[in-house]
């Protein structure tokens, strides 16, 4: 839905493209491509450096127009030196910086020089293939409905929307980054399925249409599996369908299954995700103010579809199961009501206090028909569940709760590796009595503190002896902050999260 640039993997050439940008290392240390046009420019680009004071430091850059006898007509240095050696997610943004730089100026071709300016730079293929996918994840935008130009010209005229520009990547084996390149690709269009979900308004995009853009997976060779109301009341989802009862729109639960390894047996790991298309927070109404926001309180199944793209496209070595309950909470005379009992697929009953508390219902019902259904070595479940977790954490990390200490772990390292981290949480009996109902077995809020313990609590009352964790990812998903990765409103957080923990604890263990 967005525009994209087109990547290719080519041999080191400096005079390829009338725009180049390059890597500029430790006291404006310059790899050998750049230096070479350093020298036939008679030291122009160090000078234009020095007189600009740049520096070389990380996510920082300059440009340089028409250099001394150089063919490029605009040159950008990028910057690579910080306190610390460069991880895998510093050239990652080296390559979105890049991407940027090039970008702000209309622009059909470019060159990117994958070559490092330091000693302690990955492969070159790796090198290479960072890059791109830094540069691919920045040039993410959502503009389906748009009809008029967002640009207009020095004499104030419109000018058309930019066309997918080309970017070509020059590294030393083309072929070689390519193929280092291809799993990246993969979970960058997982990335960008989530992030169109979650950009998608509320009124194209309901439970019904959400549940056919998931089993556009089918194509990949995912397993899709929608299940409508009367399925529903039979498995007896009592939460889930008392939390759509208000909505005209009907809900869906979609099971989403790729088979990567060779038994099909193999108990699998299970996501799950809350997918309420729009939360008006039923008769327990939300102020008008931001609730336009609410169309993206499905951030968690959006989640869950990218991955499931994302390992499919990449032939994920591991069992997956994914979930995602779709309804829509809305105001009506057949809308929920504050005081309603409603019974769970476990049977254990519900008193429905805030009709605005509406996710942790959608997944009581979910992890309990996932467990019942797959006997999954392990769940996750993803939502954006709460603003309690926002007044804990900010935007920067996703609350982390869990039953299991190496799970939680494992979802903390792959946070760190890809920079969607995480911060866990505490659960326990002094908070899980605070959900206790005297009308029922409990009830879904727990009171004005530790809200977003209270609902982890809540959730954590239908998880059997699964190691399971919950990430509410209220501040992450949507309305996310700006970085060199992410631009857009929606991220799409938790795609490169999940696929990196995938990929490091259960697909080197079934190889």
């Amino acid at each position: 839905m967005s525009q994209r640039p087109e990547i290719r993997f080519v041999a080191l050439d400096a005079s390829a493209s009338p725009v180049v940008a390059a890597l500029v290392g430790q006291d404006l240390h310059m790899p050998p491509a750049l230096k070479a046009m350093d020298q036939k420019s008679g030291g122009a680009l160090t000078r234009a450096a020095k007189a600009a004071d740049f520096k070389g430091r990380a996510k920082s850059s300059i440009e340089i127009l028409s250099p001394e006898k150089l063919e490029a007509s605009r040159l950008h240095l990028i910057g690579t030196v910080q306190s610390e050696p460069a991880g895998e997610l510093d050239w990652m943004r080296a390559g979105s910086v890049a991407y940027a730089a090039i970008h702000a100026r209309k622009t059909p071709t470019a060159s990117l020089f994958a070559e490092a300016p330091d000693k302690g730079a990955p492969s070159a293929d790796e090198l290479a293939a960072l890059l791109a996918y830094g540069a691919l994840l920045r040039s993410y935008n959502f503009r389906k409905y748009r009809t008029r130009p967002a640009r207009e010209n020095n004499n104030g005229e419109a000018e058309p929307e930019e066309k997918s520009s080309i970017l070509y990547i020059h590294c030393k084996n083309p072929r070689d980054a390519e193929r280092a390149f291809a799993d990246k690709l993969a979970v960058a269009e997982g990335v960008f399925t989530a992030r169109d979900l979650i950009n998608e308004p509320a009124n194209t995009l309901g439970p019904v249409e959400f549940a056919a853009r998931a089993e556009e997976l089918s194509s990949l060779g995912v397993e899709v599996e929608v299940l409508e109301p009367e399925a529903l009341e039979k498995l007896g989802m009592g939460a889930l369908l008392g939390v759509a009862q208000g909505s005209t729109r009907p809900a869906r639960v979609v099971v989403m299954q790729w088979h990567g390894t060779k038994s099909k047996r193999a108990k699998p790991v299970c996501i799950i995700g809350k997918g309420v298309v729009f939360d008006s927070g039923g008769l327990s109404m939300k102020p008008a103010a931001g609730m336009e926001d609410m169309k993206g309180d499905m951030g968690g199944a959006a989640c869950v579809v990218g991955l499931m793209r994302a390992l499919a496209a990449r032939k994920a070595a591991a069992n997956v199961v994914g979930i995602i309950g779709l309804v829509e909470n809305m105001v009506s005379g057949a809308a929920q009501r504050p005081g309603d009992i409603v019974t769970s697929m476990s049977g254990q009953t519900i008193e429905v206090l805030n009709t605005d508390a509406e996710g942790r219902l959608v997944l009581a019902d979910v992890i309990w028909y996932a467990q019942e259904r797959f006997k999954p070595r392990l769940m996750v479940d993803l939502a954006t569940l709460t603003g309690a977790i926002m007044v804990a954490l900010g935007k920067e990390h996703a609350g982390l709760f869990s039953n299991d200490d190496k799970l939680a772990a494992d979802i903390t390292d792959a946070g760190i590796a890809t920079g969607e981290k995480v911060w866990r949480m505490p659960l326990g009996k002094a908070y899980d009595k605070l959900i206790d109902s005297k009308n029922a077995d409990m009830k879904n809020i727990g009171g004005r503190f530790g809200g977003a313990i209270t609902a982890a609590q809540f959730i954590q009352r239908f998880v059997k002896d699964t190691p399971w964790a919950h990430l509410d990812i209220a501040g992450t998903a949507l309305d996310s902050p700006k970085d060199e990765l992410n631009q857009s409103w929606s991220s799409g957080w938790g795609v490169r999260l999940l696929d990196r923990m995938i990929a490091d604890k259960h697909e080197k263990a079934e190889k």
